[in-house]
């Protein structure tokens, strides 16, 4: 195989939307929806905020129409995205479904339940979670065991999954169970994936506290959780290529390279405010070279987002993407801490980069787990390009 990063630009008309997004976010910030500098995750502003980017049309944009959908391209969401992560708008409600699980019911989905559950994720009523780790297999999606045996009218699911962000709030699950065992030639075979109601008995979510105080992960426990066929997403025992088409939306994305930028703007800021800063080699040399890593890493997003767009399924640039982005935004926190070490703590500039800071390198840790481990990625890039 060989790699393929087309350069892709952006059109004129994306560059239209993206001044339609930041006022609509201004308008949002100045009416007190959500507080940029206090990005926590806040359910009560995440729905109002929802129900508010529905309005505007900017949810399901690339949908078919007859969905709900507007039928824009990948690029033209490209943008919105990446105005709401610079923003650090409350997009948890929404954003999943949005982003892959979507795309997944169009795909694969019966049509009664792309006319159920489409037109309601493009008006902001709904939120999805990804069921896909497991304790003791994590980004090995292969070993999972979590069961859904066949019973008259559907299956019953009995197994745990875990990492499973917001499932203690999401409507649904998309779930990734064992419906067979593995066979020696195809270790890929016997996953079937199923849309899950949340609300349905026998579901415990159990959230695990993360180092900053929050607690949107979860361990999900299944105990005879009736699932009725309606529910099947694509083959019985065939998901696995679905999962790999659905995590190529979700490793691509700005999101990867983005969840720490504030840290690197607040940076920017300071140095802004600094006499004589552009003469002086450690801020050109080092903020200089965290923005054209910062450059190159979104031209190598929207390249993935090109080829999206076009129906290609990019599976092993995207994991590189994430690979790459999620190393770097992991790090950027403390290249930011060295930098401002330089300047005058006592300025207030200063002092919200130690802010930022301080939040970031809280979040890190996570990065290079979520939607896949580097160890995982790296394994995919490996094969992608015959060398395992």
């Amino acid at each position: 195989m060989t790699l393929q990063f087309d350069p892709v630009r952006l059109p004129a008309r994306c560059q239209a939307l993206r001044e339609e997004v930041r006022t609509f976010l201004a308008e949002e910030i100045k009416a007190g929806t959500f507080d940029p500098e206090n990005p926590g995750v806040d359910e009560t502003n995440s729905v109002l905020f929802a129900k508010k980017v529905a309005a505007k049309g900017l949810i399901g944009m690339t949908w078919p129409k007859a969905y709900g959908g507007q039928e824009r391209s990948f690029l033209e969401r490209y943008v919105v995205t990446e105005e709401m992560l610079v923003a650090r708008a409350p997009t948890r409600h929404f954003f999943v479904a949005d982003r892959q699980s979507g795309p997944t019911l169009i795909r694969y989905a019966s049509e009664s339940i792309k006319q159920d559950i489409l037109p309601r994720i493009v008006r902001g009523e709904l939120c999805f979670c990804i069921g896909m780790s497991e304790p003791n297999s994590g980004s090995d999606l292969f070993a999972a065991k979590a069961k859904a045996t066949p019973v008259d009218g559907g299956w019953v699911l009995n197994g745990t999954k875990i990492w499973t962000t917001l499932a203690h709030k999401a409507d649904y699950m998309i779930g990734l169970f064992r419906t067979s065992a593995p066979t020696k030639e195809n270790r890929r075979h016997g996953l079937t994936s199923l849309l899950i109601d949340m609300k349905t008995a026998g579901i415990t979510c159990n959230p695990i506290a993360q180092i900053g105080g929050e607690k949107e992960f979860n361990e999900v426990v299944f105990e005879d959780v009736f699932v009725p066929t309606s529910h099947l997403i694509g083959e019985i025992d065939g998901a696995w290529k679905q999962a790999t088409s659905e995590l190529a939306y979700e490793r691509s994305g700005p999101e990867r390279f983005l969840d720490t930028f504030s840290a690197l703007d607040a940076l920017v800021d300071a140095v802004d405010g600094v006499d004589g800063a552009e003469d002086d080699a450690r801020f050109t040399v080092g903020v200089g070279r965290l923005v054209s890593q910062l450059h190159t890493l979104r031209r190598m997003s929207v390249s993935v987002a090109g080829m999206l767009a076009s129906g290609r399924e990019p599976i092993v640039e995207a994991a590189i993407v994430k690979d790459l982005g999620t190393v770097w935004e992991q790090e950027l926190p403390h290249r930011v801490r060295d930098l401002a070490a330089f300047l005058d703590e006592a300025r207030p500039a200063v002092q919200a980069i130690q802010r930022h800071v301080t939040h970031e390198l809280h979040i890190a840790p996570k990065l290079t787990v979520q939607g896949g481990t580097t160890e995982i990625l790296r394994g995919i890039i490996a094969r992608g390009l015959d060398l395992r």
